[in-house]
């Protein structure tokens, strides 16, 4: 009896097994071709190697001393500034994913007006950063900024020195990232019910369903995904987010608002401990793994979801 093999079967269907899925690299190249393949691609593991493999085993062997954590865990400042960062990434995120997902639904209105103000709308996210966050610095200013000028000569009274308190402090930063990045987020999600076959919704009118339920029955589900995924990629952009913070509130007052990648910051250039600054943010590891990890898993294809 003869033993007929896969690529005979391939073959005898009309169909070839392609070479380059039995050869492993470069293998099924050869002579000149071979050359210029190799010519590409060096300087892409060039720079890999050198800006993103050495940095990154750099900072782990800075921050591989454990008599650095003992240092970091003494420090009063810490416990606060891990408080604040789990306060930052929690309610920063989800408050903000939450308005994003109705902005999508808002901006989905067909209406003449609506590009107008997603334009409009935009605007903070396309701002650079910088001027961005200081504007709101001077415009939560106790004495001279805007809110408070207006509170004053529109009724009579003076406004709170909102960056003098810890709690407003933290929630003036808070604010801030939030109203910066909260259009990018939006138009992922806007995307995403512009992805949604209408047909779906056809048919659940047929079937007599009002606006919460084609809402509850047919959007939900199938965002539930893309917000997921959202979610979870901007809790790991927040956990290393520095220019809210720093310019906000500057970490203020007396350090009370520190985030850790602030925190690493200060301690790395302005108390010239590099290697304690290094460990203040590799600290959050324990958090960051996980969300890419989980966040790698929902990123694989399902059925019924976007």
């Amino acid at each position: 009896m003869t033993i007929t093999t896969h690529q005979e079967i391939q073959a005898r269907r009309g169909f070839e097994v392609p070479q380059t899925l039995r050869r492993g690299w470069f293998k099924g190249i050869h002579g000149t071709d071979q050359a210029w393949a190799v010519a590409f691609a060096l300087p892409y593991v060039a720079i890999f190697l050198f800006f993103v493999i050495y940095p990154i085993c750099y900072g782990l062997w800075m921050g591989s001393d454990p008599a650095l954590y003992q240092e970091l865990f003494a420090d009063p400042r810490y416990l606060t500034t891990l408080v604040n960062t789990l306060l930052y990434v929690g309610i920063g995120v989800n408050v903000k994913m939450f308005l994003a997902f109705m902005l999508s639904g808002f901006f989905m209105r067909k209406r003449w007006w609506t590009k107008y103000i997603l334009v409009l709308f935009i605007m903070p996210w396309a701002t650079p950063a910088l001027p961005a966050y200081m504007s709101i610095h001077w415009f939560l200013n106790g004495q001279w900024g805007m809110l408070n000028s207006a509170l004053y000569e529109l009724f009579n009274i003076d406004g709170p020195v909102y960056l003098n308190e810890p709690w407003t402090a933290l929630a003036s930063n808070i604010g801030a990232y939030i109203w910066k990045t909260l259009p990018f987020w939006t138009l992922i999600l806007l995307a995403g019910r512009m992805a949604v076959p209408q047909e779906l919704y056809e048919a659940a009118e047929v079937d007599g369903a009002t606006g919460m339920r084609k809402f509850a029955h047919v959007t939900v589900p199938l965002m539930a995904n893309l917000y997921l995924v959202c979610t979870l990629l901007d809790m790991v952009f927040a956990l290393g987010d520095f220019n809210a913070t720093f310019f906000v509130s500057g970490g203020g007052p007396a350090m009370s608002t520190e985030v850790l990648a602030t925190l690493g910051i200060r301690y790395a250039f302005t108390v010239a401990l590099p290697r304690l600054g290094v460990a203040a943010v590799m600290s959050a590891l324990p958090l960051l793994i996980p969300l890419v990890i989980l966040l790698m898993r929902r990123l694989r294809p399902a059925e019924g979801q976007l």
